[in-house]
């Protein structure tokens, strides 16, 4: 049972789930976590679980379990002996429901 069955359900314009849904994460550690139905996607830092929630089921018509996210960061850096930073950025891991999946190779 997810513990955001009894949550008040969130609408998201179209226009925004395109927003929050920025990339799919495509590494080594993605595609052993899409062995237990679980997706990665980068997201803006101000975007919320429960808006999550409703961009990826809104646009893949899949059932969401779960939605974990983590805050990222962004290492300092030299280039040519100046200091910089790089932006930080925020990771949906987001769990399937059984029975459903999302092919992130293909595009929305």
């Amino acid at each position: 049972m997810s513990k955001y069955s009894g949550a008040k359900k969130i609408t998201v314009s179209r226009e925004r789930m395109y927003e929050i849904i920025r990339s799919p994460l495509i590494t080594e550690k993605s595609t052993i976590i899409s062995e237990h139905n679980q997706v990665s996607f980068r997201v803006p830092l101000a975007a919320t679980k429960p808006e999550i929630r409703a961009a990826v089921e809104g646009l893949f018509d899949v059932k969401v379990t779960s939605v974990n996210t983590m805050r990222q960061q962004g290492k300092v850096k030299r280039f040519r002996g100046r200091l910089g930073k790089r932006n930080d950025t925020k990771k949906a891991i987001v769990t399937l429901a059984e029975g459903n999946s999302i092919d992130i190779t293909t595009g929305v």
